[in-house]
């Protein structure tokens, strides 16, 4: 049973340890509601850092920092021609990926981990006007007709690409204009309206990580990069695996191991 995304008891028994509330463990359903009253009344209810940061507990703040920095460090050593993205490398353990749920979200990082990511806007004529003044990548209904739903146009299109905005009118055709190969690729366009500042919107699109499991019990996602400070890249971490933690169905119990990798560097180890 959970509470906030936490173990109400078994092993990580929060009423009794955190909360400071004694009880007897529920033997049914009917007895559940009179304990969460019982809990609600006699407790003050965690806040979101202190959820998270019992979520976090499994790797200390020394340890997050100790590799952030020689992530960091490593990277100065020989500055390379292009900027390193940080990676934080998943591996799972008590999954069956034949029989389990696959877990799939995003999350919203509180700094860009990408800041040269390329979105292009599929848009109106307004939003087209809007995006060339930004000197941004777009294409309107008409340069879309054109691929023809090409499967290999619309491949090198989600290949060139790294995000997509769609204007409201203009993201409803899209599987007719283009057909599946976005959507297979996993670069679906977000909704651009017109009520919302386009640069804003290019950047919550930059800023949101997706975590997706596929057949494999290891995934990995960018998390930053190398000209962050330790303080920026330990938030987006922390970030990134507490959102993490709360998609797995088991949570810490089905985490095998973290790293932490810029492109050309080793990997440090997190737990």
């Amino acid at each position: 049973m959970e509470f906030f995304g936490i173990s109400l008891y078994g092993p990580d028994n929060y009423i009794k340890d955190t909360l400071k509330i004694d009880y007897e463990e529920p033997k049914s359903k009917n007895e559940v509601k009179p304990l969460m009253e019982k809990v609600i009344q006699n407790s003050t209810l965690p806040s979101k850092e202190e959820v998270a940061e019992t979520k976090m507990s499994k790797v200390s703040r020394d340890t997050l920092y100790e590799c952030v920095n020689a992530v960091l460090e490593t990277s100065k050593e020989k500055k390379r021609n292009f900027l390193e993205t940080v990676e934080l490398q998943i591996g799972l353990k008590n999954y069956d990926p034949q029989k389990d749920k696959r877990f799939s979200g995003t999350v919203k990082l509180k700094f860009i981990p990408r800041p040269k990511m390329q979105v292009c806007v599929l848009g109106d004529q307004q939003h087209c006007d809007e995006a060339k003044t930004l000197t941004v990548p777009c294409m309107d209904a008409e340069a879309l007709k054109k691929l023809n739903k090409n499967k290999k146009l619309v491949k090198k299109l989600a290949k060139k690409y790294d995000a997509f905005l769609a204007s409201e009118s203009l993201i409803k055709q899209i599987p007719r204009l283009l057909g599946p190969g976005l959507n297979k690729a996993g670069k679906f366009p977000g909704l651009l309206s017109h009520q919302e500042s386009m640069t804003a919107k290019i950047d919550e699109v930059k800023a949101t990580i997706k975590f997706q499991m596929k057949k494999v019990l290891c995934l990995s996602v960018a998390v930053g990069h190398v000209d962050m400070t330790p303080d920026e890249l330990a938030q987006n971490v922390h970030l990134s695996i507490n959102f993490l933690v709360s998609l797995l169905k088991k949570h810490w119990q089905n985490v095998r191991s973290l790293h932490m990798k810029s492109t050309m560097g080793p990997p440090q180890r997190l737990y």
